[in-house]
């Protein structure tokens, strides 16, 4: 697929000198689903900002669409939609009223026939005419999202759109999700939730101290960075790991009956292989293996523990 989203060395330095955004490139392909992780102040929001037209860049450049946003701003934010972190609606506006206006903003003629199937994407369609004071929290952020679609733009931005709703409209609007892109729709998600991202995201990209450190599928992050932990359940309890043994990254369970080894994929030797000779050696009979392979979570506080090393 062509990329709809170009960025090629974006920078952004404010007045204070701080660098917001530090020689940044990223191609993002029409139709996939791609999630910036970074913590608070990484360059996140800062960047969808800059794509939106809401913030200008010191250096480099945007496209979307082929449109550069600054020389043809017009053309390439009537593709975006953004839907902000922030929850701003009008209190005592009726929903419908709201999703028609923000279609209107961008020139687009009247269509309630499509802001209707948006509404009902979103579960949205029974409360057209409640005032948004009285929505719940999640139900709020699903107006900002049909606002956002209202007027069917190609790309969409997803600023922390879970945030304060419940695990049950969480799992919802990721199928919400899941269908706009099924429909074409290029989704650029940040997010706090790294399950989110990992079981939503076709890539990964990790931002701190305003630089891009990695864009990756994120089957192949999982696979590269991950660590992996090898379950050994044992036939009868030991009542300590013997002294011989002992390696920080082999624990024995209270109960005694299972070792827990963590183990690096990279590694040229994993080291499981030479437990394994050291147990059958010491006469300790192995009753079953399993692996469990470690969380984005834990992938995205390694790399960026490395870069703040490396800093």
């Amino acid at each position: 697929m062509s990329a709809i989203i170009e960025i090629d060395h974006l920078s952004k330095q404010y007045d204070s000198g701080t660098k917001a955004l530090d020689d940044v490139s990223l191609s993002i392909k029409e139709g996939e689903i791609i999630a910036l992780l970074g913590p608070n102040g990484a360059g996140k929001t800062t960047l969808i900002s800059i794509i939106c037209g809401l913030v200008v860049p010191t250096g480099g450049t945007v496209r979307v669409g082929g449109h550069d946003i600054r020389k043809d701003w017009r053309a390439a934010r009537k593709m975006i939609g953004l839907v902000p972190q922030e929850i701003a609606l009008e209190p005592f506006e009726k929903v419908i009223n709201c999703v028609r206006f923000t279609r209107r903003l961008y020139g687009m003629p009247p269509d309630d026939a499509y802001l209707e199937r948006i509404l009902r994407a979103l579960s949205l369609w029974d409360k057209r005419d409640a005032a948004t004071r009285e929505l719940s929290g999640g139900m709020k952020r699903r107006v900002l999202i049909a606002k956002a679609l209202s007027h069917n733009p190609k790309v969409l931005f997803l600023d922390e759109p879970t945030a304060g709703v419940d695990v049950a409209l969480r799992r919802e609007m990721w199928e919400v999700v899941g269908d706009l892109r099924r429909e074409g729709v290029t989704i650029i998600l940040t997010t706090h939730y790294l399950e989110e991202a990992e079981e939503m995201a076709d890539r990964v990209g990790v931002i701190a101290k305003g630089q891009l450190l990695l864009v990756k599928p994120t089957a192949q992050l999982m696979g590269e960075f991950g660590r992996k932990t090898l379950t050994i359940e044992l036939d009868a309890p030991l009542s300590g790991i013997p002294a011989d043994m002992a390696d920080p990254n082999l624990t024995l369970s209270e109960d005694g009956r299972q070792l827990a080894f963590d183990y690096d994929t990279r590694a040229e030797r994993t080291g499981i292989a030479r437990l394994l000779g050291e147990l059958a050696a010491r006469d300790i009979t192995v009753r079953d293996v399993s692996t469990r392979q470690s969380s984005l979570e834990e992938v995205f506080i390694s790399l960026v523990d490395e870069s703040e090393n490396a800093a």
